[in-house]
């Protein structure tokens, strides 16, 4: 017997058969999503292959294309226009007065906008016109407003603008006026202008490619109508390294496959050769004055000289090129190379990636006229912009003094800080007869250099079997050392000298001026310590270059005047070389008063060499100011010094004195002795003094009433 079915077991197949339905459809939606993903990267990985291989493909017609751009560069630069005068004039053209929304008039209100509705009655219509003549009123005269203030920024916008156009119309005119008188001067075949016109003429060419440098140093012969000038080249980094990029999906990189290094050498030393020519092309070309019978061309890189490391002008290339010669040539067929080496006779360096240099031909600093120097962002060299060898580093120093004698044709190398046995510089110069091997010592100097200087050198020129030796300084030399080095191998270069030299050989350097120093006022004259009568002044003091400061500190509160005499023996020379407060320096201006900079407390400035010559003392004495402090004494003078300072403030050395002693209100502080070799040396003092400065000035010959 069977029993019928209460549903229940349909109701949970049916209910686990919609869950089994669902698990399904959920299953399938979670591939889909995952074909969907998988497919999605794909393209996503397709479209990230496709990108990196053009860029790949794209860095690689990039490199083609500059080595393409390299290989024709004297090609193309043939076909640039050839250079004028007259481009470098401006149009007298100013952009046009455009006030815009200024010149718009402010719309006035019309009364047919406010007419009043009708009202229902006389009065309400007579009311809704009052109303409407007030509203129009009230906006007509906000409109009145409104365009007064518009005319008013108008006029003042306008005002604006004639001052603009004026001054610029005023740099146009002036421009085309320079212009004008370098092309008279051209016309008149003077140096400079000729020289500032072919600078112009290679500035302003088109046949450059972005980024090659534009440096000249130029002069010009008259009598042998020949430009003489350095030109910058472009470094080995302007053929590309690299030869061609190639993507590799595998590993997802870009290979980039080096250039030969062969390929790449001699590109570099081809595109050197067109540079030269290039120059040559377009100086010839824009010779339409006829200025020019031929050109000498050097050039150069800035780089490190590989046999010293240091920097500086390394010549790879130079040629003397005449009209006659050149322009036979057929630029855009030649091989540069040959053209540069064979037809002109230049010189181009067998191994330029390397700096490997050539001498160059005529510099322009041999021309004997000015030299114009023109740096890479298209202005002359200002003299401001020039390093101050005051200021310079010592190696650095060094490296330029080496540098100039490179310049003059030696061949020349700094040696090591230590063991140098005094020699900063050895230098060959190469002439026959008369050249042979130099030892040159540099000194950085504000101050005279000594003639111990000059004596350590000639030993040294003996040690070394060196056929001279040269002395080179930033400041001067003394009678005492002129004379020594009279007559022996010896040349001195002053300051002066130096900086002339360095022009003349396309070097940079200045020398820096002394800051001005202005005595401050003192007290008058002590009526204890009477000294001889001088009308009490202060000068503008300004240190020459050539001037020690002997800087003065002690401690305690003693208000003291320090002073200095100069003097034979223990006399004093004049009243005139005693220099206090109330004279302030001495008749030659050899010793002079200083303000004091800390931590110094007083200060006297000397040139040793400038003293007369029969002066063999120079006496540095203190005394109590009674003034100041009345009851005083020197018992508060302690820990006493003279600090030795050049005119830049910088210490040099120091010297001890004594210190003062109860009841004593002047001491000499010590005195400069001239030594029978015309140095000098500092012997201390000590001897004090009740009297005060009266009591010591006429110890040494000066009468005191």
């Amino acid at each position: 017997m069977s029993r019928r079915s209460n549903g229940l077991v349909g109701v949970w197949a049916e209910a686990q058969r919609q869950q089994q339905r669902q698990a399904e459809a959920e299953a399938r939606r979670r591939r889909q999503e995952a074909q969907q993903a998988r497919a999605y990267q794909r393209q996503v990985a397709q479209s990230h292959r496709e990108y990196r291989q053009a860029e790949a493909l794209r860095r690689t017609e990039e490199l083609d294309a500059q080595v393409a751009s390299l290989q024709g560069l004297l090609a193309s630069g043939c076909h640039a226009p050839a250079f004028r005068a007259s481009s470098l004039l401006r149009p007298e053209q100013i952009e046009p007065f455009a006030p815009g929304p200024l010149a718009r008039p402010v719309p006035l209100p019309s009364f047919d906008q406010y007419q009043p509705q009708s009202g229902w009655t006389a009065g309400r219509r007579a009311q809704a016109q009052a109303e409407a003549r007030a509203r129009f009123e009230r906006d007509w005269q906000a409109a009145q407003a409104a365009e007064a203030q518009r005319q008013q920024r108008l006029a003042s916008y306008e005002h604006e603008y004639r001052r603009w156009a004026d001054a610029q119309l005023s740099d146009i005119r002036r421009h085309n006026t320079g212009v004008t008188r370098l092309t008279e001067g051209v016309g008149r075949r003077e140096p400079d202008s000729l020289v500032e016109y072919f600078s112009a003429a290679l500035y302003a060419s088109t046949a450059w490619p972005e980024g090659f440098p534009r440096q000249v140093a130029a002069a010009y012969d008259f009598a042998a109508g020949q430009l003489v000038l350095d030109w910058e080249l472009p470094g080995y980094d302007v053929v590309p390294e690299v030869k061609s990029v190639r993507y590799l999906s595998g590993v997802d990189q870009d290979k980039e496959t080096p250039r030969p290094v062969g390929q790449r050498r001699a590109l570099y030393r081809e595109v050197l050769a067109q540079c030269m020519l290039l120059v040559l092309h377009e100086l010839f070309a824009a010779d339409e004055p006829g200025a020019l019978e031929s050109v000498a061309l050097n050039g150069f890189v800035d780089g490190h000289d590989p046999t010293t490391g240091r920097p500086g002008h390394i010549h790879l290339a130079t040629v003397m090129a005449a009209r006659s010669t050149f322009r036979d040539l057929r630029l855009a067929q030649v091989d540069a190379c040959g053209c540069l080496a064979d037809a002109l006779r230049g010189q181009l360096s067998a191994r330029p990636d390397q700096l490997t240099p050539v001498r160059p031909g005529r510099r322009p600093q041999e021309v004997g006229n000015r030299v114009v120097t023109h740096g890479g962002d298209n202005r002359p060299e200002r003299y401001d912009d020039e390093p101050d060898l005051y200021d310079m580093d010592p190696i650095a120093f060094e490296n330029l003094v080496a540098d100039l004698f490179r310049a003059m044709g030696m061949r020349a190398v700094t040696t090591q800080r230590s063991n140098d046995g005094g020699v900063d510089v050895d230098a060959l110069d190469p002439t026959p007869i008369r050249g042979g091997k130099i030892v040159v010592q540099v000194k950085r100097y504000r101050n005279t250099v000594p003639p111990t200087a000059v004596r350590d050198l000639y030993g040294t020129v003996q040690d070394a079997g060196a056929n001279k030796g040269v002395l080179v300084t930033t400041s001067g030399f003394g009678p005492g050392s002129r004379t020594f080095a009279a007559g022996k191998p010896l040349e001195l270069v002053s300051g002066t000298e130096l900086v002339d030299l360095l022009r003349r050989h396309g070097l940079r350097g200045r020398l820096g001026e002394g800051a001005p120093r202005t005595a401050a006022p003192r007290t008058p004259v002590p009526t204890q310590a009477p000294v001889p009568t001088q009308t009490p002044t202060v000068p503008d003091l300004r240190l020459p270059a050539d001037h020690n400061v002997l800087g003065m500190s002690w401690t305690g509160t003693a208000a003291l005047d320090v002073c200095a005499l100069v003097c034979r023996g223990n006399q004093v020379l004049s009243d005139g070389h005693f220099v206090f407060f109330n004279n302030p320096r001495t008749p030659d201006g050899s010793v002079c008063a200083l303000p004091a900079t800390a931590p110094d407390k007083a200060a006297i400035g000397v040139s040793f060499d400038a003293l007369p010559a029969e002066a063999d003392r120079l006496v540095l004495v203190a005394a109590v100011d009674p003034e100041a402090d009345p009851h005083g004494d020197l018992s508060g003078f302690t820990d006493a010094r003279v600090r030795l300072l050049d005119p830049g403030l910088a210490e040099r050395g120091r010297l001890e004195v004594s210190d003062g002693r109860p009841g004593e209100t002047a001491l000499v502080l010590g005195s400069f002795r001239r030594r029978p070799n015309g140095d000098w040396e500092f012997v201390l003092g000590g001897k004090g003094y009740p009297g005060g400065l009266a009591e010591l000035v006429r110890d040494f010959g000066i009468e005191v009433d």
